[in-house]
């Protein structure tokens, strides 16, 4: 019984140690906790806009306006970690920037009418 609680001890140090582990190599990095974890769900947004943002062409006033707010957030998300580490997802941000310059151009042209 006794050779359970040391094997259950010993995992749950191993869980502490390697979550602390991974904190400091998120401070090494010149990052806030925050803002590393704020990259991860932006980068699960990236993924749905991207997605969105190739299948369609035309969208409603309500979908521009959400897909603008979500766009800015994820933005705001990836200018607070390294590029290095959004490397890999540049052509999905690159295509989100693009159909949210669109959006914009063409509210900014409906505005000027």
């Amino acid at each position: 019984m006794s050779s359970i609680f040391i094997i259950i001890y010993i995992l749950i140090f191993a869980i502490f140690a390697l979550v602390a582990f991974s904190i400091m190599q998120i401070k090494l990095a010149g990052m806030n906790v925050k803002d590393f974890w704020g990259f991860i769900e932006a980068n699960q947004m990236l993924d749905k806009l991207y997605k969105f943002a190739i299948q369609y062409q035309n969208m409603s006033p309500q979908e521009q306006i959400i897909y603008l707010s979500e766009a800015e957030k994820i933005f705001n998300a990836f200018k607070n970690v390294p590029k290095e580490l959004w490397e890999e997802e540049y052509q999905k941000y690159k295509e989100v920037l693009k159909k949210y310059n669109d959006i914009k151009m063409i509210r900014w042209a409906s505005e000027k009418k």
